[in-house]
């Protein structure tokens, strides 16, 4: 199982950057051989002795460590967002398995991100790495689970890591199948066949939920499992959805914004994306053509967006082609 020591991947070669990954050999490990799996409160005490990094600290460690490979820098951005790791991976308790082993797969996400993030893009390291982090934890928790063996499709997964929750609002988390009226309900909600709810519901039942009542560990031995169930009234998974959601829609729209010329990137930005859109009289006072002219220029500008985001979507493999 991978915990906090394993290898942080190459570096970049800032030699020649279309050759990607080279010039460090990927020996890195964390110096302070962090284990989350080998006792889980000295572990959070230990993560809270990093310090949290600035934006400008963070931004000038990335530059050192995406043009130089400077490992120490990279470690610096690592330890420093351990904790984001562990607080993301506390709410993912209630799927039954070792809480230090979930939080290991998610250093290995973060690891994962801080070789991937680019500081030149403007986003700060945690917002970019609670992708990585969040999509490490769900695959170890579905590797972890026999039912994945045959769940492995988008709807599946969804009804994975919601369906305990709609449960819990509807208050029907006993054993046993649901009634049919929570089925439809769940069904609706998630945009899944009523039969994937019954099935999914059939084998999460049976994969060993426990008493809420039943010891897990603590202090003095006696802590309740329900005395670390984290409270679902921020919808943690929602607003990291929406996050990821967001950054993605940015991403996308900023690299079609490219093949736009000045004029469309122009008028595009005064009508549909300032916080006080432009009249088309005004555009066209400022370009000295017929309001009629500057509707034209901005339907063919908005067709051409479409296009590049969706060539853009489908390249990064968000959808099918």
């Amino acid at each position: 199982m991978a915990d906090a020591k394993t290898t942080l991947p190459a570096g970049k070669d800032t030699t020649d950057p279309s050759k990607g990954d080279a010039a460090y050999t990927g020996n890195l490990s964390l110096s302070t051989a962090l284990s989350p799996e080998q006792g889980l409160n000295s572990y959070l005490q230990e993560i809270r002795k990093f310090p949290m990094l600035e934006r400008d600290e963070e931004f000038m460690l990335a530059k050192r460590w995406t043009e130089r490979g400077d490992t120490e820098a990279a470690e610096r951005m690592v330890t420093s967002h351990l904790r984001l790791v562990a607080k993301i991976a506390m709410g993912y308790r209630g799927y039954g398995l070792p809480i230090g082993e979930v939080i290991s797969e998610g250093n290995v996400g973060l690891m994962q991100a801080v070789k991937k993030f680019d500081p030149d893009k403007g986003f700060r390291l945690s917002t970019y790495a609670m992708w990585w982090i969040r999509a490490a934890i769900q695959e170890y928790v579905l590797r972890s689970w026999s039912l994945v063996k045959m769940g492995t499709t988008a709807a599946q997964k969804k009804l994975f890591f919601n369906l305990r929750r709609l449960k819990g609002e509807m208050k029907a988390v006993e054993d046993g199948d649901l009634t049919p009226e929570h089925v439809e309900k769940i069904a609706t909600t998630l945009n899944v066949k009523v039969d994937e709810v019954h099935s999914m519901n059939r084998r999460m039942s049976g994969g060993g939920d426990a008493s809420l009542n039943v010891t897990i560990g603590g202090d003095d031995g006696t802590a309740e499992w329900q005395e670390w169930l984290q409270d679902e009234a921020d919808s943690q998974e929602e607003e990291l959805g929406q996050s990821q959601e967001h950054d993605e829609r940015m991403e996308l729209l900023h690299e079609a914004m490219a093949d736009l010329n000045d004029r469309e990137r122009d008028i595009i930005m005064k009508r549909k994306l300032s916080d006080e859109p432009m009249t088309l009289e005004d555009l066209a006072g400022i370009y000295d053509v017929s309001r009629e002219r500057i509707r034209q220029i901005e339907g063919r500008a908005f067709e051409k967006l479409q296009e590049a985001m969706l060539a853009a979507t489908e390249a990064k493999g968000y959808i099918e082609g």
